[in-house]
């Protein structure tokens, strides 16, 4: 996540945005998005699409991911190198990919816990 984290500063630095500007478009505030960076709040998936959609950066860049190889599909009967060529960029990337499926994941369990503590709050009310 670091790697992310830094990649996303880097990027804006590039622009020449501040803090303030990132918060801008994110409808946030500047503490809330300094604190995206300094990695004390969690970043979501749609999060990060949205700051790669504002630095103009490809999402694969931010996280890094290598997609150096190009493929063109032909029909032919020598489809096993490309097929190799795919299983290679699968298993660079494979790593990345399970990272971002757990930051998924611990996102959809927070948000369930959320709604959890919001049903008891509201039921506590009721009575």
């Amino acid at each position: 996540m670091e790697e992310v984290l830094s990649k996303i500063k880097e990027y804006r630095k590039k622009k020449g945005f501040s803090y303030e500007n990132m918060a801008h478009e994110l409808n946030t505030s500047a503490a809330a998005y300094r604190k995206i960076e300094l990695n004390q709040t969690k970043l979501t998936v749609e999060r990060l699409q949205q700051i790669a959609q504002i630095l103009e950066a490809k999402l694969e860049d931010l996280l890094d991911l290598k997609a150096s190889t190009e493929f063109n599909q032909t029909n032919n009967e020598t489809a096993t190198g490309y097929q190799q060529q795919i299983e290679n960029f699968y298993q660079e990337n494979k790593e990345k990919s399970e990272k971002i499926e757990q930051i998924y994941e611990s996102r959809l369990k927070d948000k369930d816990t959320m709604i959890s503590q919001l049903h008891k709050i509201i039921d506590k009310f009721a009575k």
